[in-house]
């Protein structure tokens, strides 16, 4: 059984609920999250994050909208499907390529924020949201 650890970055100008639905789908696209996991519960996630319950709550419900998910009253929320890809040697290989990546890219000074940043850009140019 996983667990998952919410960072809320408050800055990010990302709605709190939409940052834990996007860390959620995530953690299921690299298996970090698999079928059957339990999602720490609201009142879990309040006290390592400082995010009122309701916010966890309404990423739950919309993480059940898009049936990742599965409430299961009086247990918990636990995921009901993934969205992990089976492995294979080019994901290993364009992972470690990113790794390399990401070793110069701080060799060269940028810290975390220009890496996103970075990432972002190329991301957008490579696969726009309307195509």
């Amino acid at each position: 059984m996983s667990v998952v650890e919410f960072r809320i970055d408050r800055r990010s100008g990302v709605a709190t609920y939409l940052q834990i639905v996007q860390q959620v789908q995530q953690a299921l696209r690299l298996g970090v999250l698999v079928e059957g996991d339990r999602l720490p519960t609201a009142a879990q996630v309040a006290a390592t994050t400082k995010v009122n319950p309701n916010t966890t709550l309404k990423a739950y419900r919309e993480l059940e909208r898009e049936g990742l998910v599965e409430p299961r009253p009086g247990l918990g929320t636990f995921v009901s499907r993934t969205l992990a890809r089976p492995e294979s040697a080019a994901d290993a290989l364009l992972r470690e390529e990113l790794r390399s990546w990401m070793d110069r890219a701080r060799a060269e000074g940028l810290d975390r924020e220009d890496v996103q940043a970075l990432v972002a850009s190329v991301l957008q140019d490579r696969y726009p949201a309307d195509g």
